[in-house]
Parts: C-alpha cells; sequence; structure tokens
C-alpha cells in the first residue's frame, strides 16, 4: 500500500451511504450500528438498488475532451462548464461536478458493501443468495473503476505501482472517522479485476428489469472495458465473445433512427426496450438539460470535422443531428422529472445513462484483434459497426486494411499509449477510435480515450488563447474534491 493517509471526517460522503430515506447528516450523526438493520432478503434487494453511482460522469467528461468545442454563446456561460473546459477545480459542488461525482461513488460503494455484509450474515445453505453477492461485486468493482480512471493516471505496468489511485473501501464502516491508505493504480486494478471475477463467477439473471441490474451480460461488458485499460487482449476478447453471442449482436441502428422522431429517439436511446443498451442507470443529472444548450458543445466546426467528415469507405455518417449551431445536439438524453413538492414545482431532474452497450463491446474485440494482428476479425467487427453508423449496407461493405492506413496515416508521437504500435496497428486504433468517438458523442467515453492513447487536446476559447493539454499533463486527472483534501487526502500534482 502506498503510506498515504487519509482521514476522513465526519462530513466527508466517502463513507455516506444514505439509505433509504435517512438524510446525509442523520446518517452521519447516528452511531454505525444502529444505522441500517438489514434482516431480510428483500432489504439487501433494496441495498442493491442503490449500488450504482447515482450522479453522472457524462457531461464533466465530455465538456474536458476534444469533442467539445467554444459555441462562443456567452449567455450560456457558467463557472462550471468553463471550468472544466480549461481543465481547472470547480469550486461548485453539485451534480454533474467531479466533486458530486466521487461522492456517489463512494456512496453506491458503501451500499455494496452493506449488502455484501448482510448476506454473509443472512445466507444459509437452501439460500446463500449468491447472485446478490455477484452484483454486489461487480457494483462495488466499477464504481471503484470510474474513481481509478478519472482521479488516477491511466494504467501502465511499469508506473502503476507507484501511481496514486484511490481508496479502494471493501468493509461497511464502524465508525464516523477512519484513517484509509490511497491505494496505488495497480493496487486498485487488482482488487477491481478479483472483484470482477468472483462477481462473474456468482451473478445471475433473476431479475424482472434485468438491464437496471448487473447480470452476466453487464459483467462480461465491464470486464471487455477494464481489460481493454489494462491492455489484456485475450481477455478483451474472451469476454466480448460472451456479451456477442450468435450472430445477432442487437447493435444500436442508426438508420433507424434516422425515421424517427426527435422525442421518439430520447424515448428509445436509453430505453430497456433498445436492444443494445446493457446496462443503464438512472442518474440525479440535469445533463438532458444542459448538454445541448451549453456554451461548449457540439460546434458547427466540430459537426463538420466529425460528422460530415468521411471514412475510410466514403460513405456519410447517418446520426441525426438537431437543432442549430448553438444547440446542435444527438437526441440522447430523457428528463424525468421527481418533484419532492408539487405544489412549489420543486424536485430532482433524473437522467438515463447508458453504461454500457453492445457497440462498445464490438469496438473493444475489433480493437483487440487488431493488437493481436488478427486484421481479418478487426476488419470483420468494424465494417459491422458501419453499417449501422454510416449510409453502407451490409451488403456492400468490404473494408481493407489498406483502406484504413490510407484514410489514417501514422502521425508521429499522436497515439502514444504504454505499449508500442506498429504502423498497421497505429492506423487501425486510431480508426477504432474515431468511430467510437462518433458512437458515443455526449457520452463521455471519450476522455477515458485521451487518458489511455496519451492524446493532446487543444481547446479554443473565444474571449481568451486557446489552451493545451499537452501529453502527460497532470491536469489529465481529475483533482481531488476539496472536502476530502481538507480532510487529509493528498492532492493530485498539478
Amino acid at each position: 500500500m502506498l503510506n498515504k493517509k487519509i482521514k476522513f471526517a465526519k462530513k466527508t460522503l466517502i463513507i455516506a451511504a444514505c439509505i433509504g430515506l435517512t438524510s446525509c447528516s442523520d446518517y452521519l450523526s447516528t452511531n454505525p450500528d444502529d444505522r441500517t438493520t438489514v434482516d431480510q432478503q428483500e432489504k439487501i434487494k433494496e441495498l442493491l438498488v442503490a449500488a450504482y453511482p447515482n450522479g453522472s460522469y457524462m457531461f464533466m467528461a465530455e465538456t474536458m475532451s476534444d469533442n467539445f468545442d467554444d459555441k462562443k454563446n456567452l449567455t450560456a456561460t457558467n463557472n462550471l462548464d468553463f471550468s472544466l473546459y480549461k481543465w481547472e477545480v470547480p469550486v461548485e459542488n453539485q451534480q454533474d461536478t467531479p466533486s458530486n461525482y466521487w461522492d456517489e461513488c463512494y456512496k453506491a460503494i458503501a451500499q455494496a458493501n452493506m449488502a455484501l455484509q448482510q448476506i454473509e450474515a443472512l445466507k444459509t445453505a437452501e439460500s446463500p443468495m449468491d447472485d446478490y453477492k455477484g452484483e454486489a461485486l461487480l457494483a462495488r468493482a466499477y464504481a471503484h473503476f470510474m474513481l481509478v480512471n478519472l482521479w488516477g493516471k491511466h494504467y501502465n505496468p511499469a508506473t502503476a505501482a507507484t501511481d496514486l489511485g484511490i481508496p479502494y473501501v471493501t468493509e461497511v464502516e464502524e465508525e464516523l472517522k477512519k484513517d484509509y491508505d490511497r491505494n496505488s493504480v495497480e493496487e486498485v486494478y487488482n482488487l477491481i479485476e478479483k472483484d470482477i471475477i468472483e462477481g462473474l463467477e456468482l451473478v445471475e439473471n433473476n431479475y424482472d428489469k434485468p438491464k437496471f441490474h448487473f447480470t452476466p451480460k453487464a459483467g462480461n461488458a465491464f470486464a471487455t472495458r477494464f481489460y481493454l485499460y489494462k491492455g489484456d487482449w485475450d481477455k478483451v476478447i474472451e469476454h466480448a465473445n460472451a456479451v456477442l453471442e450468435g450472430s445477432n449482436y442487437m447493435l444500436r441502428d442508426w438508420k433507424a433512427y434516422g425515421s424517427l422522431q426527435n422525442a421518439e429517439i430520447q424515448n428509445l436511446f436509453s430505453s430497456s426496450a433498445e436492444n443494445a443498451n446493457i446496462l443503464i442507470a438512472y442518474t440525479t443529472s440535469s445533463y438532458s438539460r444542459k448538454f445541448a444548450s451549453s456554451r461548449f458543445g457540439l460546434s458547427n466546426d466540430k459537426r463538420e470535422e466529425i460528422f460530415q467528415a468521411g471514412n475510410p469507405l466514403s460513405y456519410a455518417w447517418v446520426y441525426p443531428i438537431y437543432g442549430t449551431d448553438l444547440y446542435y445536439n444527438i437526441p440522447k438524453f430523457q428528463e424525468f422529472f421527481e418533484y419532492t413538492n408539487i405544489n412549489a414545482g420543486i424536485g430532482f431532474v433524473h437522467t438515463p445513462n447508458v453504461l454500457f452497450s453492445t457497440d462498445e463491446v464490438l469496438l473493444a474485440r475489433a480493437e483487440a484483434y487488431a493488437m493481436k494482428e488478427d486484421f481479418a476479425s478487426a476488419l470483420n467487427d468494424a465494417g459491422i459497426m458501419l453499417t449501422k453508423m454510416s449510409e453502407i449496407s451490409a451488403d456492400n461493405v468490404n473494408i481493407s486494411l489498406s483502406q484504413v492506413t490510407s484514410y489514417y496515416p501514422v502521425v508521429e508521437n499522436e497515439y502514444t499509449p504504454y505499449y508500442s504500435l506498429t504502423n498497421e496497428q497505429s492506423s487501425f486504433v486510431k480508426f477504432i477510435a474515431e468511430l467510437r468517438r462518433r458512437e458515443y458523442f455526449f457520452e463521455g467515453l471519450r476522455w477515458f480515450d485521451i487518458k489511455r492513447f496519451n492524446l493532446k487536446v487543444e481547446h479554443k476559447v473565444f474571449t481568451e488563447t486557446t489552451r493545451v493539454l499537452e501529453k502527460d499533463d497532470n491536469k489529465r486527472l481529475l483533482q481531488i474534491p476539496p472536502h476530502a483534501t481538507a480532510a487529509g487526502i493528498e492532492a493530485n500534482p498539478r
């Protein structure tokens, strides 16, 4: 363990699991032993409902990436947006901020740990509750995975043992103030992998609404991403194959979306009725309101660069883009409003987030095939994706490696992950990254590719000089939330 002690005071939400309708302040002022008594399997199921982060990372990740641009809409400027766009530390601690997502991840972890503790206490030979345990382990692993990839350096086996990660919490808190070690990135990845392996052995699919829980399919989708970020290509292919069974991969069909109206796309995109969706979370987030209207977003220049530019087969993209130059958007987010006082018209805005989908899994497998120099399989997977993302038909798709290398020639010092790339791999990896960039625009995954491949990012600022995020810049690591550093946790370097 790294010798970095962390002292979290009473008000630090890292250990706060606000269970049921109990407020955070009430929860933290109660003796830990009296907070919650879970004595029934049904209550364990209720705990697991809250074992997924209630916050959203998508707005902050997308704003920091090279997807977003300054649309020059000065009336839509706010401090949070500007801070994220300039890779600075937002002062706000509200929804859609780094601090909020940090807190919500650790709340989810606390719920998972509470469920695991109670499963051990209540299980019997007739009812071992292994399926609940599997879900709790996968949920715990997922929240830690998101934390370490936002607040830590990207995994690199040469430096992971000394790179600062985040605390990996595996026990229910028995005291209001506790010292933690800030685990290294390597330790966090090892613990995540342990939870994934055990969780996948136990998890089942016994849910009325399976797409809101970790099932075997969702667990394998998570494992696919985990091993992609770690660089274990055989494991990526193994877990992707467990998701993409048969010949019908149930990908998101953007051609079919093109025949729908704006509201219909909103309704379907994050719905359990969409076959491509594997795991969905309902987050307390206003991203559905601001992703199109913020000053920073899909500008006209970015629209031309990303959605009007071609691809190796020169077929047009089919993504439905709505709005004018200040409000361009792909209607991926639907708002659900929860009233706390109907008469006063106040409450919480909820935005469903698709956490895993079949499209991501297929693109990960294509990248892994390329890293193993199985370009025939990689091209086949990429071609299948192109039939859903562009005007090309399944009967006509026939993409060659030479077309990929010609369209995406190697640019010196552009894609520089910790592992080496041949020229063909470099071109193909960029091809896949650009497909993923379009498929997941507005959803935040581009930021993780920027960290994985150590990409340079330039942000134009209408009222200032261009900001540049250079390779290996420490601002790629989100800064530890102020309330955590105030309680003793070491800040990330700047």
